[in-house]
C-alpha cells in the first residue's frame, strides 16, 4: 500500500494546555503503521521519542542499543528495513568534525541506507538534511530549494551528497524522499541567528509528519524552520506538503537581544547563514 494511503497516525497526536505548552494526547489503540525512524543526535531523539509515544511507529529507536546498528553497515541496515513502509532518517554526524567519522556515517551509511530501501522495496525516506547545505550565502539573502548548494564545512557537504543520492534513487529506482533541510532545533532561541533558523519541537514533528504522509512528493526539498519574522529561506516549493508551522522565534526575541551580545562586525558567523560553521575546522592541520 502507498504511504499516502495510510491513515494519518498522527492526527490529533498533540494538545496545548492552558499555558501554550505542547503535550501528547491520551494513548489510545491504532493499528501499528510500519515507519522506522533512526535517530542518534540527542536533541532530534527527543522530538522522536515524542512520535513513537504518539504514533502508531513500529521498531522505533530499539537499534540505538546496537553499535553496529549506529554505523549503518549493510547487514544491520537490511535487516532493520525489512517489511517497513518508509524510514525516517535522522542518523548522523551532526557538527564540523574531521573528514573520516563524517564520511563513514553521512556518506557510506546513507548509501547504504537507500540500497536497504531499493532492495527491500522501501516506498519513501524521510532524509534530515541541513541548512549547512547553503550555509555560505549570506544572511541578508533569501533562498529557495531550487538555488545551487553552498556547504560550510564538510558536514554540509555530507548532507549535499544525501540530498543528490536521494534525488538519483528517485529518478532511477522511483523511491520517494523528503529532505528536510534543518534549521536549528531546539526547546528555546540560544542566539540571534536562531531567530532566524529556529525550529520548535511541535513544527519539527509537523514537518516529519507531512513528509511521510504527504501524497506523492517525488523528490522534494524544504527548510525545516517555524513561522520566523526573518526568513532566510522560501518554502514555497515545498507547499505540495502542506507544512504549516505554529510557532515562532519572534516571542524570544526580547529575551535574547537583552542577554546574548551582536557577533562582532566583520565576523563571518554573523555574515554567513551557516554561523560558526563557516569557520569551524580544518581539525587536520
Amino acid at each position: 500500500m502507498p504511504v499516502e494511503d495510510l491513515p494519518d497516525p498522527f492526527a490529533s497526536a498533540f494538545t496545548t494546555d492552558e499555558a501554550g505548552a505542547l503535550e501528547p494526547t491520551a494513548p489510545t489503540k491504532r493499528r501499528r503503521w510500519p515507519i522506522y525512524l533512526y535517530s542518534i543526535a540527542g536533541l532530534i531523539l527527543v522530538t522522536l521519542v515524542w512520535l513513537v509515544i504518539t504514533a502508531p511507529l513500529s521498531r522505533a529507536l530499539e537499534p540505538l542499543q546496537d553499535p553496529a546498528v549506529r554505523q549503518l553497515g549493510k547487514v544491520p541496515v537490511h535487516r532493520l528495513v525489512e517489511g517497513v513502509d518508509a524510514v525516517a532518517h535522522f542518523g548522523a554526524v551532526s557538527v564540523e568534525a574531521k573528514f573520516q567519522p563524517i564520511l563513514e556515517a553521512n556518506i557510506v551509511g546513507v548509501f547504504n541506507l537507500y540500497e536497504a530501501v531499493r532492495k527491500h522495496g522501501v516506498k519513501r525516506v524521510v532524509f534530515a538534511s541541513s541548512n549547512h547545505v547553503v550555509g555560505f550565502y549570506k544572511q541578508s539573502e533569501r533562498i529557495d530549494a531550487d538555488d545551487p548548494v553552498r556547504p560550510d564545512g564538510l558536514y554540509g557537504v555530507s548532507k549535499c551528497f544525501g540530498e543528490n543520492l536521494s534525488r538519483f534513487y528517485f529518478d532511477r529506482y522511483g523511491i520517494e524522499t523528503v529532505c528536510l533541510r534543518i534549521g536549528s532545533s531546539f526547546p528555546q532561541v540560544k542566539d540571534r541567528r536562531m531567530l532566524s533558523t529556529f525550529l520548535s519541537y511541535r513544527d519539527l514533528v509537523e514537518l516529519v509528519r507531512c513528509a511521510l504522509f504527504a501524497p506523492r512528493p517525488g523528490h522534494t526539498i524544504v527548510f525545516g524552520v517555524s513561522d520566523n519574522p526573518t526568513k532566510w529561506w522560501d518554502n514555497a516549493k515545498a507547499a505540495h506538503l502542506g507544512y504549516r508551522p505554529q510557532d515562532t522565534s519572534e516571542s524570544q526575541r526580547e529575551r535574547v537581544e537583552s542577554t546574548v551580545p551582536p557577533v562582532p562586525a566583520g565576523d563571518p558567523a554573523g555574515i554567513y547563514q551557516g554561523g560558526p560553521f563557516v569557520r569551524t575546522g580544518p581539525f587536520d592541520d
